[in-house]
């Protein structure tokens, strides 16, 4: 397939105006926790219900499982 070509005109392109900077800055971005490694054993059951649904979702399934233990602790320090 040939890309299209691109066709350049001097002048002005239209009306502009500026755009105020409404962005974040990129360490604001995604804001990292402190993590702490730990061994846990889980059942094949369940490591392997996480691994397919991490798959369809291309993402690593220990985020997936530590998103799930982050949620339920925020849950219940909520409740205190």
């Amino acid at each position: 397939m040939k890309k299209p070509t691109v066709k350049y005109s001097k002048g002005e392109i239209g009306r502009a105006r500026i755009v105020e900077d409404f962005l974040p800055s990129p360490d604001k971005l995604v804001l990292r926790e402190e993590n702490v490694k730990v061994t846990l054993s889980l059942s094949q059951r369940s490591v392997a219900y996480f691994k397919r649904a991490a798959q369809k979702r291309r993402l690593p399934y220990q985020r997936m499982i530590r998103a799930l233990v982050d949620a339920y602790a925020e849950k219940q320090e909520g409740k205190g």
